[in-house]
């Protein structure tokens, strides 16, 4: 059996991750935008990050990511300040900042963790 690349694992872990952030607030399918308040199908709607993905300690953090938009989060560029002010105002004052410490570990993940985290997030996904 061949070896599975690590770049595969990442790319397997941010779908499964993207798909159960997109799903956790759905009803019926359809979920909110968490910047702009934009409903639409889960499935036409992204996964977006207030820290940006290029860090491992928040990359697959639930707390770091949101559904948003395409236009919220391609466009606008994640709409970062609107996306930390709700953050503030449901975590409290010093989430976001909390947040950005955060990035600022070093993370190393072996291919067995990022297995066990698609693992966890497909059965998360499935309890839905």
């Amino acid at each position: 059996m061949r070896k599975v690349s690590r770049k595969s694992l990442v790319k397997k872990l941010d779908t499964v991750f993207s798909l159960y952030i997109r799903l956790r607030y759905a009803k019926n399918e359809i979920a909110e935008c968490y910047t702009c308040g934009k409903k639409d199908h889960y499935k036409k709607l992204q996964c977006g990050h207030f820290m940006s993905r290029k860090h491992y300690a928040t990359r697959w953090d639930e707390e770091n990511c949101q559904v948003q938009c395409y236009s919220c989060n391609v466009m606008r560029y994640g709409e970062q300040y609107k996306f930390g002010l709700r953050l503030a105002k449901e975590k409290g004052q010093a989430f976001p900042e909390d947040l950005l410490q955060k990035t600022r570990a070093t993370v190393k993940l072996t291919n067995d963790d990022l297995l066990d985290m698609i693992a966890h997030f497909k059965n998360k996904t499935d309890l839905l």
